[in-house]
C-alpha cells in the first residue's frame, strides 16, 4: 500500500508562491505563458520535492530520473523549479525571463540552462523524446547490469513528463506512445494537463476522443484526477495516481490532471488569454490578493521559505543518493569488466580495435552504398556494444539490421528472437517519432544510435531532426534510396530537393559517400565525433573508385582530390553516384586536351570547417571554370561554381522508369559534365 501524502502550509505556500512568480515573470517581460505554469505550480512541486529521484547539486547524476516538460511553452513550470529546488537558478534569472543573455529563455534549452535535459517547445517532441530515454533506459540496463531483479539495479530510473492538449494533439506522439506501450516501457509516466485551453480557445474545437481510452489502446496503465470543487488541482489524487505509477510493472503509465489554466485569475483562468500574454497588472495584483500575498511585491519568495523546501528535499535526496550509492559501488566490484565499459562510454573514449574493425573494398567492385553501410554497422557492432539502432520498417531496405543483434523488445513479446536488451529497434513506419525516439536515447551520451529510412521520407522527421542539430545529439540519420537512381518507384519516392533542404539545417552533417569505401569512410568520421550526421546512401550498385586509406582521410575533410591533372583549368566537383560521371569526363577532357581536377564533395558541411588554406587547395580560387553535378536539387551548388561555373543536377520531380534510363533522360551524364566544362572554359 503506497504511502498517504504529507502537505503542510509549507507546501501550501511554496505552491502560491510558485503562481504568482509565473505571473510576475511573464508580466515584467510582457510575453509568455502564464497560465499553465500557474496551474501546473503544484503538479510540478509535487514532484519535484517528493516524487523525482534527484540530486540539485549533481545535475548529471547517473541514478536521476528524466523530468521532461513536453509543455515546452509553460517553461516558468520548469524553471521554478529548478529555483526552488537548488539547481542554480536564482530569481534574478527568473527576473530576466525571455531576454537576452538569459539562462532562462522562453522554452526549455538542453544545454544551456542546468537541469533541462531536453529541449522542447514544439509540441510533441519533448514526450516523444522521453520515450527515447525510457528505451534507453533499458538498453543501458542490458550492458551493464542485465541479471538484476527489477527496480534493483543502480540503471532503473524514470522518465517523467508534464504533457499538455497540444503535445497529444500532435501526431508524432501518437506515434511515440503507440511504439511506448508496444515497447512495455513501464519506466515512463506522463501527466497530461487537461485544461482544455488552447489559443484558440476551448479544444473541444479540434480535440474531443477519449484520450485515456486511447491512452489505454495503447496498452498504458490510465488513471484520471479530477479538480477540486474551486477548479485546483488535486494534489491528494495526483500523489496516489504518482505512486501507482511508481509500482507499475509492465506497462508506462499516462496520468490525465483536469486543471483550470490561470488559476485562480479572478477573470483570466478557464480563458485563452492566460495561455499565451500576460494577464496585466490589475489582473496579476488582484489575483495575488486571491493567493493571500501582498499585491505590491513582485518575485517575493522568502529566503526561509526556500530554505524550508530545500532542506527537506535534501534529506530525501541524502537518502536516495546515499542508497544508490551503495548500490552503484557494489555494483562496481561485482562487475569490473562493465564498470570498465561505463567508464569508457562516460568518457566518451572509443573502443580497441576500433579503426580496424571498419570494412574495406577492392577497387572496381560494384557495391550499393546501402550495402556497403549495412557491412560497416555490423563490423563495427562486433567492438561497439553501444551501436545499436533500426529503422521505420524497412530494414531490408535501409540494411540497418545487426546481425544477431535480437529484436528490441519486452520479455513476453511474441517475436522470435525478441530481447528487452536487444540491439534492434523496430520503429514500425513512424519515422517522426523514430528521429525523437533516437534524439532521447542520444542524450544519455551512452550509447550510439541509427535509424533508417528512404531519404524522401526525411520530411515526415524534420522536425525531430532540426531537433537534433539543435542539440547536437549523436544520431546517426540512415537515409537510403538517395535519389532518382531508385528508379521505378517514381516521383513520389525520388528525393530531389532534400539534399539542400537538410543542408539548411545548421549543425546537420549531411553526407553522401561515392562508393563503398568512401561509405566506411563516413561511419568512422561519423562514430569518432559526437554530432548528428545523415548518411545518404544509394539503392543501385555504385563501382569502387577511391581507395579505402584515401577515402578515410579524405571523407572525414568533407571534400577531398580523387584525380588530377598537372595545373587543372576546370574542376569538377561531385557528390555520391556522380562521382563516377565525374571521373569519365575527367578521362574524355583528357582525350581532348584539357586538364581537369575531380573532387568528390561527400559531405560540405565537414569541408566548410576546414582552414582556408585545404579549402584553396582543393578548390584553387585561380581555377573558374567549374561544373558541380549531384542528381538532385542545384540551388546550393552555386558557392562552390562560382560566376563562370555551371551545375548539373535536376530542378524538377522525376519519373518511373530504370535508373539509367532516368540518368540519361535528364541529362545527368558524363557526356552533359564534359559539355559543361568546356562551356564553362568558354565562358
Amino acid at each position: 500500500m503506497s504511502a498517504a501524502l504529507i502537505w503542510d502550509e509549507i507546501d501550501d505556500d511554496a505552491v502560491r508562491r510558485l503562481r504568482a512568480l509565473a505571473m510576475d515573470a511573464v508580466q515584467k517581460v510582457r510575453n509568455g505563458h502564464p497560465g499553465t505554469a500557474m496551474s501546473l505550480a503544484p503538479v510540478a512541486y509535487l514532484l519535484f520535492s517528493q516524487i523525482l529521484r534527484h540530486d540539485p547539486s549533481d545535475a548529471k547524476w547517473l541514478g536521476r530520473d528524466r523530468f521532461v516538460l513536453s509543455a515546452g511553452h509553460s517553461s516558468l513550470t520548469l524553471y521554478s523549479q529548478l529555483f526552488l529546488s537548488g539547481y542554480g537558478l536564482t530569481m534574478a534569472d527568473l527576473r530576466a525571463f525571455r531576454t537576452w543573455g538569459s539562462c532562462t529563455p522562453g522554452h526549455p534549452e538542453h544545454g544551456h540552462t542546468t537541469g533541462v535535459e531536453t529541449t522542447t517547445g514544439p509540441l510533441g517532441q519533448g514526450l516523444s523524446t522521453a520515450v527515447g530515454m525510457a528505451m534507453g533506459a533499458r538498453y543501458e540496463r542490458g550492458l551493464f547490469d542485465p541479471d538484476a531483479k527489477p527496480g534493483m539495479s543502480p540503471f532503473d530510473h524514470r522518465v517523467w513528463v508534464i504533457a499538455s492538449d497540444g503535445d497529444l494533439e500532435e501526431g508524432i506522439t501518437s506515434e511515440a506512445s503507440s511504439l511506448a506501450g508496444t515497447q512495455g516501457l513501464n519506466n515512463l509516466i506522463v501527466v497530461w494537463d487537461d485544461n482544455h485551453i488552447s489559443i484558440e480557445g476551448d479544444t473541444t474545437v479540434a480535440f474531443t476522443e477519449n484520450v485515456l481510452d486511447r491512452y489505454a489502446a495503447y496498452h498504458w496503465a490510465t488513471h484520471a484526477v479530477d479538480r477540486n470543487p474551486d477548479g485546483s488541482v488535486n494534489i491528494a489524487q495526483l500523489y496516489q495516481a504518482m505512486q501507482s505509477a511508481l509500482a507499475e510493472k509492465t506497462r508506462p503509465t499516462f496520468i490525465q490532471v483536469r486543471t483550470t489554466i490561470g488559476w485562480p485569475a479572478p477573470h483570466a483562468q478557464n480563458t485563452a488569454k492566460s495561455h499565451g500574454s500576460a494577464l496585466g497588472a490589475d489582473e496579476v495584483a488582484a489575483t495575488k490578493v486571491v493567493l493571500g500575498l501582498s499585491p505590491d511585491e513582485s518575485f517575493a519568495f522568502p529566503d526561509d521559505l526556500v530554505a524550508s523546501v530545500q532542506a527537506r528535499l535534501n534529506l530525501r535526496v541524502l537518502a536516495a543518493r546515499t542508497k544508490w550509492d551503495a548500490g552503484y559501488e557494489a555494483w562496481r566490484a561485482a562487475a569490473p569488466d562493465r564498470a570498465a565499459l561505463l567508464d569508457r562510454l562516460r568518457a566518451g573514449e572509443l573502443p580497441a580495435g576500433f579503426d580496424a574493425a571498419f570494412p574495406t573494398y577492392e577497387i572496381g567492385s560494384s557495391v550499393a552504398t546501402r550495402k556497403a553501410s549495412g557491412e560497416t554497422i555490423n563490423a563495427v557492432a562486433a567492438v561497439m556494444p553501444e551501436l545499436w539502432g533500426g529503422s521505420a520498417d524497412l530494414a531490408e531496405s535501409n540494411n540497418t539490421t545487426i546481425e544477431g543483434g535480437k529484436s528490441f523488445l519486452p520479455t513476453g513479446s511474441k517475436c522470435q528472437d525478441a530481447s528487452p536488451y536487444g540491439r534492434i529497434m523496430h520503429f514500425g513506419i513512424r519515422e517522426h517519432a523514430m528521429g525523437a525516439i533516437l534524439n532521447g536515447i542520444s542524450l544519455d551520451r551512452l550509447t550510439r544510435v541509427f535509424g533508417g529510412t528512404f531519404l524522401v521520407f526525411s520530411d515526415y522527421m524534420r522536425g525531430a531532426v532540426r531537433l537534433s542539430a539543435l542539440m547536437q545529439t549523436a544520431v546517426t540519420f540512415v537515409w537510403t534510396h538517395d535519389s532518382i537512381g531508385l528508379g521505378e518507384d517514381g516521383p513520389t519516392h525520388q528525393p530531389i530537393e532534400h539534399l539542400w533542404s537538410l543542408r539548411a539545417i545548421p549543425g546537420l552533417s549531411v553526407v553522401r559517400p561515392a562508393d563503398a569505401n568512401e561509405t566506411a569512410a563516413a561511419w568512422h568520421a561519423t562514430l569518432s565525433s559526437h554530432r548528428p550526421v545523415g548518411l545518404i546512401l544509394t539503392r543501385q550498385n555504385l563501382p569502387t573508385l577511391v581507395a579505402a586509406e584515401l577515402a578515410r582521410t579524405g571523407v572525414a575533410r568533407g571534400g577531398y582530390i580523387i584525380a588530377d591533372q598537372p595545373a587543372p583549368s576546370v574542376l569538377l566537383m561531385a557528390t555520391g553516384s556522380e562521382v563516377q560521371l565525374a571521373l569519365q569526363a575527367h578521362l574524355t577532357l583528357a582525350a581532348d586536351g584539357i586538364s581537369s581536377r575531380v573532387i568528390s564533395m561527400p559531405c560540405l558541411e565537414w569541408f566548410n570547417e576546414q582552414d582556408q588554406a585545404y579549402q584553396d587547395g582543393v578548390l584553387p580560387p585561380s581555377v573558374r571554370a567549374r561544373v558541380a553535378v549531384e542528381a538532385g536539387a542545384t540551388l546550393g551548388w552555386w558557392r562552390y561554381v562560382g560566376d563562370r561555373g555551371k551545375v548539373i543536377g535536376i530542378d524538377h520531380f522525376g519519373a518511373s522508369a530504370d535508373q539509367s534510363v532516368l540518368f540519361h533522360e535528364f541529362g545527368i551524364t558524363a557526356e552533359a559534365i564534359v559539355a559543361a566544362a568546356k562551356s564553362s572554359l568558354g565562358a
